[in-house]
């Protein structure tokens, strides 16, 4: 607790953990996903250690993002998976991705940035506590010769303006609330994953993250804001990790090393790792030793938990060729179609032939399928699949042969024959990667 009485963000004690010889860090779990909330929260309870949930501002922004959902009900959202799980609120960290003009972005810059303002106000005075400040997209009006990291930092610093405003008048209506750690950079890349196969990823050069520090530095200091400057932890760089519809850019830490190095003249700060999806468990753990103490992931993990859902579906199919009572949801025929019906959400994202189309809409990953799953005819499968394998429980070899890890920890007694614990045993699966790579030294 600091002598002002507020309660000391524990983002702080991460990036301690990481500059000391530790080397800890933290997996940022981006997702709306209530299986993968659910999933992310038992397996921190497991751990017994803090989980950090992000909201992104196409998920969630004051006007319901694609999600429906405004800045405070993602917070009920999140915390009421954490009363079904028993997961203590006190451990739960909740942070704004890409925060900023992104959702208005063709908009005029003056209309566009009032719209990012009284985003970044409404997350933080939902209870949001690591604010990702993103300013890093042209907008309407700009031109190309007069955009660079002066002006960013300025709409960035503006940006955190309106946030500590919005926590000042928070606290004087709640002393003990915890004041926003921010996440600041230029360099961000594109959200959800690379759009181009071919391209190849870049490592930010050392310059230009000095450059960037420096000028978001001085920006936040025109604006008077010495303690919210303070309370900048990490910065968003290109470590040229990057994954596509069928491709994995891994970290290659030779790469990477300068920058590393520069990280050092900083010692309140670390990186914070974009696009770290499906990136090995040594890498990730390199990733953290060379301090990138904040790992974000989101898709892996829907891809994760879509994964299952098909090995279900399978196993509802091979159950219901001798199962005359099951009326078989067809879960991976609706969600197909659901998509096919509906292509806004990956017409532009997935490119090639029909057969090329049709395949990345399964098994991309990119996984856009994602965005798909709330929807009413999705849904509906997901839960008559569930009810099916419930009423008509698998048998054991079938579930070797389409999950055959989770056929492993049931014959150890370790998990629950059950169709929504087998799809989060999947996505835990995924998280473990980063508990490797996070529990340090």
């Amino acid at each position: 607790m600091s002598g002002t009485g507020e309660l000391r963000n524990p983002l702080l004690d991460v990036v301690g953990k990481n500059k000391g010889r530790e080397k800890r860090g933290i997996a940022s779990i981006c997702s709306s996903n209530g299986y993968v909330v659910a999933a992310t929260l038992e397996w921190a309870l497991s751990r017994n250690e803090s989980a950090l949930i992000e909201a992104t501002a196409n998920q969630v922004n004051q006007f319901g993002g694609y999600t429906g959902m405004k800045p405070h009900d993602f917070v009920r959202f999140v915390h009421g998976v954490a009363d079904h799980v028993g997961f203590p609120k006190d451990k739960l960290i909740l942070g704004g991705d890409h925060l900023g003009p992104l959702a208005w972005q063709d908009q005029d810059s003056s209309a566009s940035m009032k719209m990012a303002s009284d985003l970044v106000s409404d997350y933080v005075r939902a209870g949001f506590t690591k604010i990702h400040i993103d300013t890093s997209m042209m907008l309407g009006g700009d031109r190309a010769i007069s955009f660079d990291d002066r002006l960013i930092a300025e709409r960035g610093a503006a940006l955190c303006e309106a946030c500590e405003r919005t926590f000042d008048a928070l606290k004087s209506a709640r002393p003990q609330a915890v004041r926003p750690a921010y996440v600041i950079g230029s360099e961000v890349p594109k959200p959800g994953g690379s759009q181009n196969g071919d391209e190849e990823p870049s490592v930010t050069e050392v310059e230009d993250f000095h450059g960037s520090v420096e000028t978001f530095k001085e920006a936040f200091l025109r604006r008077g804001l010495p303690t919210a400057w303070g309370s900048v932890m990490a910065v968003v760089v290109q470590l040229g990790v990057e994954f596509g519809d069928d491709r994995v850019n891994e970290y290659e830490r030779a790469r990477a090393a300068d920058l590393s190095r520069a990280l050092v003249a900083y010692p309140t700060l670390v990186f914070e790792g974009h696009s770290t999806d499906f990136q090995t468990r040594e890498s990730l753990r390199e990733m953290v030793e060379d301090g990138v103490a904040i790992l974000k992931v989101g898709p892996a993990l829907t891809f994760a938990f879509r994964e299952a859902l098909f090995a279900l579906s399978m196993m509802e199919d091979a159950l219901s060729g001798y199962q005359k009572s099951i009326e078989p949801s067809h879960f991976i025929e609706v969600l197909e179609r659901t998509m096919v019906q509906d292509p806004d959400n990956w017409k532009r994202h997935y490119h090639g032939t029909p057969e090329r189309l049709a395949f990345d809409r399964k098994y991309s990953f990119s996984d856009r399928c994602r965005y798909y799953l709330p929807s009413p005819a999705v849904k509906d499968a997901c839960d008559l699949l569930i009810r099916n394998l419930r009423a008509v429980r698998p048998p054991l070899s079938l579930i070797s042969q389409f999950m055959p890890r989770q056929y492993a920890l049931i014959r150890s007694g370790l998990l629950e024959c059950d169709p929504e614990a087998l799809m989060k045993s999947r996505i835990r699966e995924c998280l473990d990667e980063y508990g490797y790579a996070m529990s340090g030294a």
